[in-house]
């Protein structure tokens, strides 16, 4: 009688645990569906409002001058809006910030897996990592009060506001997204690609340039173009450290204007909701939406091309 009790009770907790893992296996895909339907409608909004506002604004302003014209003053008259100046700061800016991010990051990567002992790796890998956590308006003064004034000794003629100083730390700022991409695509290189090199007579460091980094570089190029997506859309440290003068200039040591900060600028509150002038925000916006979206695309493409299976 007990063995019978005994057994119907262990077939009721089977049946039990049956039905409750049918009922997980049912409402988890749609709870992970509903999630990734987020992620997609969040996105589509994001797009509805830039193309709603924007499609006003070109009513008013043809897109061609817009693309093209090399003055911004959208608010003083008379009124221009060329996009140019606020791009060509924003790709100066980035193009400081990648020239500077990318030789070390690199550095670093190579070294951190090639040559740094476990016990320096545990220390130097989180230190780095901590660079990203840092509020970029705390990057911001940083750049104003101290990047610039030592550059200042180096440039006299340089503005407190400046590109070079704001793309420096803009650089610093993506340090961290190019070291760690980088190091983790070239920790994922088999070791038997570095045995092999060191058995035919390479050096080691002929195994991380000429082994290690080609076999590691999609991870690599992907972590270059994502940082210079991230810097792209940089804004608290060039609001604070570049100025706010729409400039279509190379000169690293003048005061400029990128897309972002003048979006700060604006949404201020100063500008009335209706104008031309609060719509050249979402066109602006729009610009800068379109560019990361190249930007994003392009690195699926890089990671792609390059990609090394083992």
């Amino acid at each position: 009688m007990n063995k019978t009790s005994s057994v119907a009770s262990s077939s009721g907790k089977m049946t039990f645990r049956r039905s409750k893992t049918r009922l997980s296996d049912k409402i988890i895909p749609i709870f992970l569906g509903l999630c990734a339907a987020l992620s997609v409608f969040t996105t589509i909004g994001i797009v509805y409002t830039l193309l709603q506002e924007s499609i006003i604004f070109f009513k008013e302003v043809p897109v061609w001058s817009f693309l093209t014209g090399t003055v911004w003053s959208p608010i003083l008259s008379p009124k221009e809006f060329g996009v140019l100046p606020l791009l060509g700061g924003t790709l100066l800016i980035t193009g400081i910030a990648i020239i500077f991010a990318v030789p070390i990051g690199l550095a670093s990567a190579i070294y951190l897996n090639e040559y740094a002992p476990a016990r320096v790796r545990g220390v130097v890998k989180p230190v780095l990592e901590v660079l990203a956590g840092v509020p970029t308006i705390v990057y911001g003064y940083f750049a104003l009060e101290t990047v610039t004034p030592l550059l200042q000794k180096i440039f006299p003629d340089m503005s407190l506001f400046n590109a070079l100083s704001a793309g420096i730390v803009v650089g610093i700022m993506v340090l961290p997204m190019i070291s760690s991409l980088s190091e983790d695509a070239m920790r994922a290189v088999p070791k038997s690609l570095r045995h092999g090199a060191y058995a035919l007579g390479a050096t080691r460091f002929e195994v991380a340039l000429k082994i290690v980094l080609p076999a590691a570089m999609s991870g690599v190029v992907s972590s270059f173009v994502l940082a210079f997506s991230r810097a792209i859309g940089e804004t608290m440290i060039v609001t604070v450290a570049a100025g706010a003068t729409p400039r279509l200039t190379a000169n690293p040591l003048e005061s400029i204007q990128t897309m972002t900060s003048y979006i700060v600028q604006v949404s201020s509150g100063d500008v009335p909701r209706g104008t031309i002038e609060y719509g050249t925000i979402f066109a602006v916006g729009l610009t800068l939406f379109v560019i990361t979206f190249l930007l994003n695309i392009l690195a699926q493409w890089v990671a792609r091309r390059f990609r090394e299976e083992y």
